[in-house]
């Protein structure tokens, strides 16, 4: 029971990481309840992705469209220790979002 809530919320954390990259910041502050939004749209849109699956459209949009600060803002370093980015990093390319090198979200930074 224990590997398994580990690998859900790695999932988690993988498409949290996936909303953030490659999203321009918007120049006026989201509330904390805009970006609570966010990332439960986004959540809901990628959760096939939880059980191996490939990232749908919807998910891939949401990817697109979440703004970095309110994804980054929820990445502690206890959630960042289930982030496997060999796996994130392509899932993030599939939808079309460019992974820049040395990208610092919340508690961790890309290769």
């Amino acid at each position: 029971m224990k590997m398994m809530m580990r690998g859900i919320m790695g999932w988690m954390v993988v498409m949290m990481m996936m909303m953030s990259y490659g999203v321009e910041v918007a120049s006026a502050q989201l509330s904390n309840a805009q970006c609570h939004e966010e990332r439960r749209i986004g959540l809901n849109a990628c959760k096939p992705v939880l059980i191996g699956m490939p990232p749908s459209a919807a998910c891939c949009q949401r990817v697109r469209v979440t703004h970095v600060q309110c994804v980054c803002q929820a990445i502690t370093p206890k959630l960042a220790a289930y982030i496997d980015l060999k796996r994130a990093i392509p899932l993030i390319q599939g939808c079309g979002r460019r992974v820049p090198r040395h990208f610092k979200c919340g508690s961790i930074t890309t290769p």
